[in-house]
């Protein structure tokens, strides 16, 4: 008899855990890491909170742009549990809160900004989620550490016409650069055959 109230009664938590103690239903308590006692039957210790830091990926698929462009962005998102009671307490599921409140927000400065700005800015976009999710996610005691964008996919016939238009504006700047190459050599023979005419001798 004593043997198993010991058994219900010793619990232990990693080094990388916190534990939410309720007792008759009422928050009483965080316990670990380490070795620490409960009352059976009276205690319970609904959530185990992890304090590393996560790695959550999260994508916004055919979001529309600005300039009405559907677009497929993937981005990794870390972030860590700050407090663990505001975690255990102030929302259902802290892992799928923080998941759905990334690809909303994901979603919302998709819809925000023109695909240029989407495909060379990825860096202040990276900066502007964070701020966002973090925004969203401090009340449940969740902060975000990063966040960043790993790919975004565009309409294959879209991607066709911009590697064409990028093509032809190679081209085009090269023959920019022949033809003050070859204006260039033409002055060149032009100037030695007015030195030539100018000097009898020559």
């Amino acid at each position: 008899m004593v043997g198993s109230y010991f058994l219900f009664a010793l619990k232990v938590a990693s080094q990388w855990q916190k534990v939410v103690l309720l007792r008759l239903g009422k928050f009483v308590g965080l316990k670990g890491p380490g070795l620490f006692w409960i009352i059976p039957i009276v205690d319970t210790t609904p959530s185990w909170i992890d304090h590393r830091v996560m790695v959550t990926p999260f994508a916004a698929q055919k979001t529309l742009t600005k300039d009405t462009v559907p677009v497929d962005v993937d981005a990794v998102l870390f972030w860590v549990v700050w407090d663990a009671e505001k975690a255990a307490l102030e929302v259902e599921d802290y892992r799928a809160a923080v998941d759905w409140a990334a690809q909303t927000a994901l979603r919302d400065i998709i819809g925000k900004k023109m695909l240029a700005d989407i495909l060379v800015g990825r860096s202040s976009i990276d900066k502007e989620l964070q701020a966002v999710i973090d925004e969203r996610t401090t009340p449940w005691g969740v902060s975000v550490s990063s966040v960043e964008i790993r790919d975004i996919i565009i309409p294959p016939g879209l991607e066709d016409a911009m590697s064409r238009q990028a093509q032809a504006e190679r081209e085009r700047q090269a023959r920019v650069i022949l033809g003050e190459s070859e204006r260039q050599i033409a002055q060149s023979f032009l100037d030695a055959a007015r030195i030539y005419a100018g000097d009898a001798t020559a």
